[in-house]
């Protein structure tokens, strides 16, 4: 069983799909990260979808990497501000396993988002919005994301979200802003 985990930028729903036939992932072989992917191939479900793949991970949980140019895992040297690698410390480098950005028969799970909508909706995906937890903190993004001037007073566009506590009290939280 090989996974498909699409995401759906314009909603930002993101959906996980179990592919049974083998063969209908052979599409994605030979593919690197960011190239694109018709939907037909794969279920007659995905008929006039474009998929772009953003990653994926192997049987045993190795992240795909991009630049690598291979279709196996390759051990780098990485340092402590390269992904994949927690932070060490400044200057310290550490080799790990990681996968090339080719796909192939080995991987279990592999990214993709839609990069052209198709014919129908997809359940779960495409039919549904996903809003935001959190909005801009910073008083020019909010500016720029709600179409303000200088004048208008960033303070009441700040977006809020409720909370409720155990005992049952619910408030407003919002981020103090910056750049005032």
């Amino acid at each position: 069983n090989k996974k498909l985990n699409i995401a759906d930028p314009t909603t930002g729903a993101q959906k996980l799909y179990e592919i049974e036939d083998e063969r209908r992932m052979r599409v994605f072989y030979d593919k690197r990260i960011s190239q694109e992917v018709e939907g037909d191939s794969i279920a007659d479900q995905f008929k006039g979808y474009v998929f772009k793949i953003t990653g994926g991970h192997d049987k045993q949980g190795f992240a795909m990497y991009q630049g690598v140019m291979a279709a196996g895992r390759v051990r780098l040297l990485l340092n402590s501000f390269s992904k994949n690698n927690t932070r060490g410390r400044e200057g310290s480098r550490k080799r790990k396993s990681v996968r090339g950005c080719i796909c192939g028969p080995d991987l279990s799970v592999i990214h993709v988002i839609i990069a052209k909508k198709g014919d129908n909706d997809l359940e779960g995906l495409t039919d549904r919005q996903c809003p935001l937890r959190l909005g801009p903190k910073r008083a020019s993004k909010i500016r720029k994301l709600f179409g303000l001037t200088k004048e208008d007073d960033v303070r009441k566009f700040v977006v809020r979200r409720k909370v409720t506590r155990p005992s049952g009290k619910t408030f407003e939280r919002a981020p103090k802003i910056q750049r005032l």
